[in-house]
């Protein structure tokens, strides 16, 4: 299989979760590239488990510098980028969502910094290591498009991200590059043991899969099918637009 051969590909946050799966599929479509986290020991084990063509830079997304050592040694190594996966975000640690009595502005701002404005500047200093035609996939959430108890600044820098691709796009246009959301509903990754007290771990599970029309959590080779095709030629005339890799969860959910 071959969509991507020989295309060059950056994933932020690929060390676990959905950006690995992200990454796992971009490399059995043929892709090289790099693969970024903060954890030198998990972004190990998935370079060791992507396997050649793939490298592993510790950067933080929230860090200017970090960036541009990221693009900066990718095009040294592999050349200038046909894709970019603007994936890191989430939770941030030592900080957990709560509704709007219990958030402090720091809680705020770290939740912001996280997962919007460091979108947008790891697109903006991408860009110079770009090829012209490149597609850049903006990670969103079917949190964007409801509202979930406690996630409430999550889930507004998420619909932010879904307006950023649109702005990005006409940005780019003289440069054919695409920009376009990926939102993923309930993935069943390490993440939920981060939220998630171990006791009540299975429960919160089920009540998602409960709650998913297609009766299961999505699984990261999920999202990283959804990203092929928004990395590929296939998606070349989708442009400024969202896809939903949810199971239905946003569009036709079955909670009350």
């Amino acid at each position: 299989m071959s969509k991507l051969k020989n295309k060059v590909a950056v994933i932020t946050g690929g060390n676990s979760g959905i950006g690995f799966g992200i990454a796992a599929a971009f490399r059995n479509e043929g892709a090289v590239g790099t693969i970024t986290g903060r954890n030198e020991a998990t972004l190990a084990s998935a370079v060791d488990a992507l396997g050649t063509g793939f490298i592993g830079i510790k950067g933080d997304v929230t860090a200017m510098n970090d960036l541009e050592n990221i693009f900066q040694k990718t095009t040294e190594k592999f050349g200038n980028i046909d894709t970019l996966v603007v994936n890191a975000g989430g939770v941030v640690d030592g900080f957990p969502m709560a509704a709007v009595n219990d958030v402090t502005e720091e809680n705020y701002d770290r939740y912001m910094d996280l997962n919007l404005k460091s979108a947008y500047f790891t697109v903006q200093k991408s860009l110079p290591y770009l090829n012209d035609g490149a597609s850049i996939i903006l990670i969103g959430s079917s949190a964007a498009h409801r509202a979930i108890p406690g996630m409430t600044i999550y889930s507004a820098a998420k619909a932010a991200i879904i307006s950023l691709a649109k702005g990005l796009s006409l940005d780019l246009l003289s440069r054919k590059i695409r920009v376009n959301t990926l939102s993923p509903g309930s993935i069943d990754t390490p993440i939920f043991e981060k939220v998630v007290p171990q006791e009540l771990l299975e429960q919160v599970k089920q009540t998602w899969i409960d709650t998913t029309p297609v009766g299961r959590q999505g699984l990261p080779a999920d999202i990283g099918n959804a990203a092929v095709f928004l990395a590929s030629d296939d998606s070349a005339f989708i442009v400024g637009t969202e896809i939903l890799s949810d199971g239905g969860l946003t569009n036709i959910s079955l909670m009350n």
